[in-house]
């Protein structure tokens, strides 16, 4: 029988429907059966039901790029600091490669002090004050692993889960599968301080192969919040509202014939720009707020600054704006220079963040949102026990990168407040109690957003692809 005519004999109605005008008959036939489906052709960033019950809804991301120091700011190692200036044993860096170091490094005790703070007995040292007040809110893991010890690739192995560019960012995947509920703004907000670019670039935040609309929106706390926004010199609100309406007419009759996704984007990202023209400076205007809760955050209406992006988080998330990622450049103390010494340019580096941090977590839990809000702190791997290479003769003291083992904390959505989770050894060289890999962190994040990240994929290249590629499972302790 001819294959062509068999083929049109067992094609049954809904196979007509969807394959007639470029799939709109499909689209109109899904319709019917899921109302949520033609919402989120015409609106990407509608929002979607979670696989199950969700204990976070929003993200506020908070990237320290460079890694923080964790043996001088959360893991106390006293037995580290009986042995600061000793040889590091063998055994502990036999095989192993290094960034800037070689032969046999001294190990470096913390010059820190170190109390436990909140009803759980956390170990915080006294660079950052300020989150030793919040610290029932905090949930620490002492015992996180990454694969990678150089920071472009390390940082986009946290970000998207793939140590090379070209994978969607968490965020993307969180907006990706749960969309956002302010139609006036983006679904998922970058917000960079030290004046710096993320390590990854804007991979760190890109959408990879997913449709463009689910990439971070970078916005600024100072000038235009959002770059190529405003109109064109010459043209009214008005006339771009003429221009845009003759776009997308023609934007539409391309999507009708070929059904490419990229075209809905396109749509929607036009729109979605003429909105944030009023939306955008409304939101980011910080004169608004209280000025005594300007003060908290240390903030300055009209500077550019880790503080002013912190309380922009919380206006953004109070508004529905699904996830938001800061970066802040300079956590990168190898003990070069003063500003990135274990000493002063650490005390000084934390006292931007600290204060800002803890007002965040204050503010979030004042106004009813922290158990909605999941924050996340940290790098993208730990810092070693033993002085950097380069600098071992230097009375500046600093320390190597280090995948194996390194803090990073939580709070709010959902997690576990006062909590202190795994441990490592005594010298902080290795995990010897509940090891947290990277996947497994993206794992437990997408859990508490009510996503699977086993179910959450997305069709490129022949393959079904995910955030945690084939790895990855819950950390089911660190859920409330």
């Amino acid at each position: 029988m001819n294959p062509i005519l068999e083929n049109i004999q067992n094609a049954t109605r809904r196979h007509f429907l969807k394959q007639t005008f470029a799939g709109l008959g499909g689209i109109a036939l899904g319709s019917l059966v899921n109302p949520s489906l033609a919402s989120s052709i015409s609106d990407p960033l509608a929002p979607k039901k979670p696989h199950f019950p969700a204990k976070a809804k929003n993200v506020i991301y908070l990237h320290l790029t460079g890694s923080p120091p964790n043996l001088d700011m959360y893991d106390y190692k006293p037995e580290l600091i009986k042995r600061d200036g000793q040889n590091c044993p063998a055994e502990f860096i036999e095989g192993k490669r290094f960034a800037f170091t070689s032969g046999t490094p001294k190990l470096l005790g913390t010059e820190r002090t170190f109390k436990q703070y909140g009803k759980g007995g956390l170990w915080m040292s006294d660079a950052i004050p300020h989150l030793q007040t919040v610290a029932d809110e905090m949930c620490m893991i002492h015992s996180m692993n990454t694969d990678q010890f150089n920071h472009a690739p390390a940082e986009l192995f946290t970000l998207t889960g793939s140590s090379r560019p070209g994978r969607p960012s968490l965020g993307s995947w969180v907006t990706y599968g749960l969309g956002s509920s302010n139609k006036d703004l983006p679904g998922f907000i970058v917000l960079i301080s030290s004046g710096t670019q993320p390590n990854g670039g804007k991979n760190s935040f890109g959408s990879g192969f997913l449709p463009s609309v689910y990439q971070g929106v970078q916005c600024r706390s100072k000038g235009d919040p959002v770059l190529y926004v405003s109109n064109p010199k010459g043209m009214d609100r008005e006339t771009r509202r003429m221009s845009l309406d003759a776009i997308q007419e023609i934007n539409e009759l391309h999507a009708d014939e070929y059904g490419h996704p990229e075209t809905r984007t396109r749509i929607s990202q036009y729109e979605l720009a003429y909105r944030m023209q009023t939306s955008v400076p409304e939101v980011m205007d910080i004169k608004a707020e209280p000025s005594k809760l300007i003060e908290d955050y240390g903030a300055e209406p009209g500077a550019s600054s880790f503080a002013n992006n912190c309380l922009l988080a919380r206006r953004l998330v109070e508004k529905g704006v699904r996830y938001v990622q800061l970066f802040d450049w300079g956590w990168d103390f190898h003990g070069t220079n003063d500003k990135n010494g274990l000493r002063g340019g650490l005390t000084d580096k934390c006292a931007s963040v600290d204060k800002p941090i803890a007002a965040l977590i204050r503010d979030l839990r004042d106004r009813g949102l922290l158990d909605e809000t999941l924050i996340i702190c940290g790098g993208e791997f730990g810092r070693t026990p033993f002085r950097e290479g380069r600098t071992a003769a230097s009375n500046v003291l600093g320390r190597d990168h280090y995948p194996d083992c390194f803090t990073m904390w939580m709070a709010g959505g959902g997690v576990k407040g006062g909590y202190s989770y795994g441990a490592t050894d005594e010298l902080g060289f290795s995990v010897t109690e509940n090891k947290v890999h990277i996947h497994d962190f993206q794992a437990t994040i997408m859990h508490l957003l009510g996503c699977d990240h086993e179910r959450l994929t997305y069709r490129f290249q022949g393959r079904d692809f995910r955030l945690t590629d084939v790895h990855g499972k819950v950390v089911k302790d660190l859920i409330a």
